[in-house]
Parts: structure tokens; C-alpha cells; sequence
């Protein structure tokens, strides 16, 4: 199994699951003891009479030395140190403290009964009982102002008690936590100690693919280590997150360098430090870094307010497969297709609708759902979108005022199994539809699926059993027949897929279904 790893702080870190992966995120926490072993180095001397080497005054082979550049930055990186309380996942007093209940023995977390324990219940099978319990992170971080403003990941400082910092020289200095933002994984502590602090600076332009990097942090908590490589690509998506836009570099990061920073060979900050893609837990040469521009916006808001406000316009968005691009009739299998437009909501009040894709904000071109997310994000409450859509094969405007992004609601669906499916003309896509009047729950308008194959092509293209079909080539679907008769039309008319519009739970989304099932 592969590991999405934060190259993170903790002693032992549970794994994250990846929304939209089978893999596994984990914090990248560094903490164990490393011996260092030293060899001794042969040197061998040349005798007076020996001929000059025959490479000697050729120009060196290789990359350009940073050590100039590291002497410049590394005063500004520091290690992070953190003092959490972890979580009880069951309420009572702590093992081996006042109140246990009878028969338990006095177990400390430290010993290896205490796992046992845990898992499977104490003598005669009590349970065990848990209180919170303290524990220790080790991070990264670097200095961006001379008064002491330190950028970190959120993670590293996540249910911090206590924050030091490590810096230049060994000294180690307190430090306290200004704002923390989870959905882009960076928080800002602030150095209590009065002092003037060595800082460095984010770039003002992103680096190219192909450009050298150089990462230095705290792997393992062998602080001040510095790594070289390049920007192998941009815009990856780990599935963190509804804004990730990370760098993917091959500088060697571990657990420990979470928060630090990743600079050009000028020595700006082109990206922080976040994660790892890793089969073992250890550097294999992909690591993710969240831009500066990210950053540097993250922070100024942070250091301003102490939180993030986001825009807000109310949709439920998509990407667009080169099928979905067909059905609609459009050019290229860009921008973001609204499968929703929530009720009440700015986007409701600008005269969005279901199918509407977006093709720009503010004149800025959008490629695809994550582009829009952040474009709208940064865009702040309040604020004006202008907008260019297509609806119905033509380009349209459309002015919509922002709101603020509200509380993440979480989508819940309820499984839909009726005891009979009806048999439609559909058996050859692999699944079934009867009317949702026929299904408790689901509603009054479109049909459900009530049967599928799972090797069908309905459900290689998403549909999955509970689903509502709500619009089938942009027209309401009233029973399975509609979505039956559009099918029919489109073979009958060369046009290689249906769209559909489809409810799953709380969310709606669109899929195209191919009108040839073979």
C-alpha cells in the first residue's frame, strides 16, 4: 500500500485517508533516535614526482554550489517542537490513576499491556478506560518577518499545548500560534521573545517545471538539513483538500520537514513544505510543497485577522470528461460544469443553473472545478465575480456578488434497496430505474436506479445503486422511460453519449453514459 505522507510531527501518526484515492495520507512526524556513525577517510598522496591530473583546470562538471544561497536562508528555518494532548477516544480517568474501575491494574501507556488493554478490554474484560494524554510533535518552520513571524504547517501545531522553536545556534526560543488554516494545511506562530529574527521572503513568481529547488527543515529532527532537487511538476491534487495546488518536487523531505520551506536558487520561497507520496513512509523523491502564491495570501490574512474568510458563490461543480464535452457540444473538455446551484445562495441569485459551465473569472481562463474553487476563494466576501459561462452551446456573463464560504456541511446518503428492480430496455447498460415515486425517500421527480452491474458500463462511468436520474440530455426525466428515450435519440442521431444529471445523496453531478452499450 502506497502512503500519502505530511512530512510532519508525530510519534506514531495515523494515516489520513485520501478522499478521492485508495491511499493513505499520514502526517510525516519525525521523532526517533538516529545514530551517526562516522568512517574514517583514507587520503591518498600523490609523490612529488607525479604528473598533474589530467582533468585539473577543466571547469567543474555538475550543478552550480548552493552554498552560498543556504549560507544566506538557513538563519531563517527553524525546528518546530510541540507539546499536544491526544484526543481520549473512550471518557474516564487514565490508567493507573484515581477512579479505575475494579480489577484494572495500574498500566502505564509506556508498557506493552497497555496496547492489549486498549484493543481488547482489561481483566474480565473491562474496558479501558482513556483521559487525554500529552504527547510530542517535531516539525519545521521559517522566519518571514524580522520581528518573529514563523509560517508552519497546520498540522505540525494542530491541539498544541506549548510551541518552541529552535533556531540558528541551538537556542531555542517560545513561540504562539497566531491562526492555523486546515483547508490549506498552514498555520503562523509568532516568536514571544523580543529579538530582530533572521527572515526570508516568498517569490513573486512560481518556478517553472525543470527549475532547481532546495528544501531545508528538520527530518527526523536533525535540524538545519538542507536537500537539493527540482520541480518535477505543479498543480498536483493529493485529495486534501477543495484548494490543493501543490508543487510536486523531488527534493529529498521527511518526517520532521512539514512547514518548511522550499526556496529557488535565489533563496525565495517558492513553496511549504506539506507531504510525501511513499510506499514506505521515507523520501522516494515525491514531495508536495503548497505554492507561495497560496501561502503568502494564507498568511496575510492570518497575520490580519487570525482566520481565513473565503468567497463564496454556491455550487456544486465538476470536472468535464471528453464525453460530458461532446454532450454538450463544446470545443474542449475545459472550464467547470455546475451540477448544482444550491438554493438561496449568490450563484441562485445571478441566474446560474444546472449545466451552466464556467469558462472564466474576471477574464482569468478556468481549466477545471479546482480552478474555480480557488479563483472564488481568493476572491473574498463580498467581492464581484464576473463571470463568462456557456449554457446551451452559447456564451453568456453573468455578475455574481460573493457571500462567505459557510461551515462545511457533511453530505450523507442513505442507501436505497428495494426488494425488486424493474427491467427496462436499460439491461444492456447494466442497470435498472424504477420511478423515485416507487422508492420511499427518494423523492418525487426522476427515476432511481434500483439494480447494477458493477462490471456494466453504467457503473464504469459512476452511477452507482440509489442514485437519482434527475435530467437525461438536459430534458426532466419522469420515469426510466425518459432516460430510455434519450438514449434511443441520441444513437438515432450520431451522438456518441447521453448526459446525465444525477443525484447522489445531498450532492448532484453530472456523468455521460455512452448511447451504444457495446
Amino acid at each position: 500500500m502506497l502512503n500519502w505522507s505530511a512530512p510532519s510531527s508525530r510519534r506514531e501518526q495515523a494515516p489520513l485517508r485520501a478522499r478521492r484515492r485508495p491511499l493513505r495520507v499520514a502526517m510525516l512526524g519525525a521523532v526517533g533516535a538516529a545514530a551517526l556513525i562516522g568512517s574514517a577517510a583514507s587520503v591518498a598522496m600523490l609523490p612529488a614526482h607525479a604528473e598533474a591530473p589530467a582533468n585539473q583546470g577543466l571547469a567543474p562538471v555538475g550543478p552550480p554550489s548552493f552554498a552560498d544561497m543556504v549560507d544566506r536562508v538557513k538563519g531563517a528555518v527553524v525546528a518546530v517542537k510541540v507539546n499536544v494532548v491526544e484526543k481520549a477516544e473512550a471518557g474516564g480517568p487514565d490508567q493507573g490513576g484515581e477512579g479505575l474501575p475494579p480489577g484494572m491494574p495500574p498500566v502505564s501507556p509506556d508498557d506493552p499491556l497497555y496496547r492489549f488493554f486498549k484493543r481488547f478490554g482489561g481483566p474480565n474484560g473491562v474496558p479501558m478506560p482513556q483521559k487525554p494524554h500529552k504527547g510530542q510533535a517535531l516539525g519545521s518552520g521559517f522566519i518571514i518577518s524580522a520581528d518573529g513571524y514563523v509560517v508552519t504547517n497546520n498540522h505540525v501545531v494542530e491541539n498544541a499545548t506549548e510551541v518552541t522553536l529552535t533556531i540558528e545556534g541551538g537556542k531555542t526560543v517560545p513561540a504562539k500560534l497566531i491562526g492555523a488554516d486546515k483547508k490549506t494545511d498552514l498555520a503562523l506562530l509568532k516568536i514571544t521573545e523580543p529579538g530582530s529574527y533572521p527572515y526570508v521572503q516568498f517569490a513573486d513568481a512560481m518556478p517553472r517545471v525543470g527549475d532547481w529547488v532546495i528544501a531545508v527543515g528538520n527530518p527526523f529532527g536533525l535540524g538545519g538539513t538542507v536537500t537539493a532537487g527540482i520541480v518535477s511538476a505543479r498543480g498536483r491534487d493529493i485529495g486534501s483538500g477543495p484548494y490543493d495546488d501543490y508543487l510536486q518536487i523531488d527534493a529529498a523531505v521527511n518526517r520532521g520537514n512539514s512547514g518548511g520551506p522550499t526556496f529557488n536558487a535565489r533563496g525565495d520561497v517558492v513553496g511549504v513544505n506539506t507531504a510525501i507520496y511513499s510506499p514506505s513512509g521515507g523520501s522516494v523523491g515525491i514531495g508536495f510543497a503548497i505554492p507561495a502564491e497560496v501561502a503568502r495570501d494564507v498568511v496575510a490574512a492570518l497575520k490580519d485577522k487570525g482566520s481565513v474568510t473565503r468567497g463564496y458563490i454556491g455550487v456544486q461543480i465538476q470536472p468535464i470528461t471528453p464525453e460530458i464535452a461532446d454532450s454538450l457540444g463544446l470545443k474542449s473538455a475545459s472550464g467547470a460544469l455546475v451540477a448544482q446551484a444550491q438554493p438561496n445562495t449568490p450563484a441562485a441569485t445571478a441566474g446560474i443553473v444546472s449545466g451552466d459551465v464556467v469558462t472564466s473569472v474576471n477574464g482569468t481562463k478556468i481549466e477545471n472545478p479546482h480552478e474555480l474553487s480557488r479563483k472564488i476563494a481568493a476572491l473574498g466576501p463580498d467581492a464581484t465575480a464576473n463571470l463568462t459561462i456557456i449554457r446551451n452551446g452559447a456564451e453568456k456573463a453573468i455578475s455574481v456578488k460573493l457571500g462567505k464560504l459557510p461551515e462545511e456541511k457533511e453530505a450523507k446518503a442513505d442507501a436505497v434497496q428495494p426488494e425488486k428492480a424493474a427491467k427496462t430496455a436499460l439491461a444492456n447498460f447494466g442497470f435498472s430505474l424504477s420511478p423515485s415515486s416507487d422508492v420511499p425517500g427518494a423523492g418525487k421527480e426522476g427515476a432511481v436506479v434500483t439494480d447494477l452491474d458493477p462490471d456494466g458500463p453504467a457503473a464504469q462511468k459512476g452511477l452507482r445503486p440509489g442514485d437519482v436520474i434527475l435530467d437525461a440530455a438536459g430534458k426532466p426525466v419522469m420515469g426510466p422511460q425518459d432516460v430510455v428515450k434519450a438514449l434511443d435519440n441520441a444513437k438515432k442521431e450520431g451522438r456518441r453519449a447521453v448526459l446525465l444529471r444525477v443525484r447522489t445523496g445531498d450532492n448532484t453531478h453530472f456523468l455521460a453514459l455512452s448511447s451504444d452499450p457495446s
